[in-house]
């Protein structure tokens, strides 16, 4: 596959990368998965203080690049309509 150290070297950041990006996006899609749980058990307080919490994590992780603010604005969007709609 690679047969300069410099590809070599890439090759290896590109796993690495991947594998840090993979566990970020996991946590993003917890944290999306609490927050409408919280909010199928009917109780509005609980699923306000879980998206309180989720919406920092959401955030950081769109700081990060591995989603689009956009993306991130409109997954917050929603969940606190779905709060709202309790």
């Amino acid at each position: 596959m690679a047969n300069t150290a410099q590809a070599r070297k890439r090759a290896r950041q590109a796993t690495e990368r991947r594998s840090q990006n993979m566990s970020l996006r996991s946590e993003l899609r917890t944290a999306i998965k609490k927050v409408r749980k919280a909010v199928t058990t009917g109780d509005k307080a609980a699923a306000q203080a879980v998206f309180k919490e989720s919406q920092s994590v959401i955030d950081s992780i769109a700081d990060k690049r591995i989603i689009h603010k956009n993306a991130a604005a409109r997954h917050k969007s929603r969940l606190s309509a779905a709060i709202k709609g309790i």
